[in-house]
C-alpha cells in the first residue's frame, strides 16, 4: 500500500509545490484548501495525469474545529501531515480588530492543533508518522506590523517542539520549517518597490521559489527518524 500525505493550503504556493514533490515520489495525496475549488481541482488533475498517484481533494475552513474533524474523518489513514494553511495580516496592532486577530490565530495556529489532535492517534497506533508544520522566520524573530502573524507562527514553533517530545517514544517525528520570503500569492500585498527593497535585504538576492519550499517539505518528511523537534530555517541567509 502506498503512503498518503495530507496537505493543507494545497491549492497553490508552497502547499501545491509540496504536493508535486511528494507525487514525484509516488505518494498518494489528500489535498485541502478553504474554497479554491477550481485551483485545487487543477492541481489534482495535473498530479494524477503526470505521476499516476491517487489524489483526493477537500474544501474545508480549518479555523473551524467541526469542519476540521469532518475533513480528517474523510482523509482516513495518513502517513504524513503537512500543516501549511495560513493567512497573513499587515497593519498596526492598535488598529487590528478582534475578529482579525482571532482569524489569524485560528487559521495559523489552532488549525494545527485540530489536525494533529486527530492524526496523532493513528500514527501512534502504527508507530510511524511524519508531521511537518510550515512556519515563518517571523515566528522566530517577530516582524513589525505583523504581530498577529508572528505570534501565530511562534506558537506553531513551540507547538512543534513540544509535540515532538511527546511523540518521539512512539516513533512519530514532528518538525517545522521557518520559511523566509517565498514568491507566493501571500506576498501580493506588497508593491514592486517594496519587493525590490526586500530582495536587497536578502543575501541570496532573491525570493525563494515555491518549488524550493516544496522540495524542503519533502526532504523533512524523508529525514532520518532521529530528526524531530526541529525548526529548520530556509530564508536565503536573510534573518
Amino acid at each position: 500500500m502506498r503512503k498518503k500525505a495530507l496537505i493543507t493550503g494545497a491549492s497553490r504556493g508552497i502547499g501545491a509545490a509540496a504536493a508535486r514533490s511528494l507525487a514525484e515520489e509516488g505518494w498518494d495525496l489528500f489535498l485541502v484548501c478553504k474554497s479554491a475549488r477550481e485551483e485545487i481541482g487543477r492541481v489534482k488533475r495535473e498530479l494524477e495525469g503526470e505521476f499516476g498517484v491517487g489524489c483526493e481533494t477537500y474544501l474545508c475552513d480549518l479555523a473551524d474545529p467541526v469542519q476540521a474533524e469532518d475533513m480528517m474523518r474523510q482523509a482516513g489513514e495518513i502517513h504524513a501531515l503537512v500543516n501549511n494553511a495560513g493567512i497573513s495580516h499587515v497593519g498596526l496592532l492598535a488598529e487590528m480588530a478582534l475578529e482579525e486577530w482571532r482569524r489569524v490565530i485560528d487559521t495559523n495556529l489552532s488549525s494545527v492543533f485540530y489536525t494533529c489532535r486527530l492524526a496523532v492517534p493513528q500514527m501512534v497506533r502504527r508507530r510511524e508518522g511524519k508531521i511537518v508544520n510550515v512556519s515563518s522566520v517571523w515566528g522566530c524573530v517577530g516582524a513589525s506590523m505583523e504581530v498577529a502573524y508572528s505570534a501565530s507562527k511562534g506558537g506553531v514553533n513551540s507547538f512543534t517542539k513540544a509535540l515532538a517530545k511527546e511523540l518521539a517514544p512512539s516513533n512519530v517525528q514532528v518538525n517545522g520549517i521557518a520559511f523566509g520570503a517565498i514568491d507566493t500569492r501571500m506576498n501580493a500585498c506588497f508593491s514592486q518597490e517594496e519587493l525590490a527593497a526586500l530582495r536587497e535585504e536578502i543575501p541570496a538576492d532573491r525570493l525563494g521559489s515555491a518549488r524550493e519550499a516544496g522540495e524542503m517539505v519533502k526532504q523533512v518528511i524523508n529525514a532520518p527518524a532521529y530528526m524531530t523537534g526541529q525548526i529548520i530555517t530556509m530564508d536565503g541567509g536573510w534573518v
